[in-house]
């Protein structure tokens, strides 16, 4: 399941994106990036949140609407 969200970020002319933080929760979230890639859905970019979680959010091109990921039981914490 996916769940839309508010994405504080910068474009670049080459279509690249950097995100500075999320609104979730009915907060900001301060988040690092990692890698980016553009698929049929849209841009995916891999997020490092508070606390270790990296998620996966994505601009959908068909609604042009930023969803993250609902990863319940498959989140991925850095050791």
């Amino acid at each position: 399941m996916k769940r839309q969200i508010g994405v504080d970020c910068k474009f670049a002319e080459d279509g690249l994106v950097r995100v500075y933080r999320i609104y979730m929760g009915g907060s900001w979230l301060a988040v690092e990036q990692g890698r980016q890639w553009v698929d049929r859905q849209g841009r995916h970019v891999l997020i490092l949140m508070p606390g270790d979680e990296v998620n996966e959010i994505c601009l959908r091109s068909d609604k042009m609407s930023w969803q993250i990921s609902d990863l319940d039981g498959q989140r991925t914490r850095l050791a």
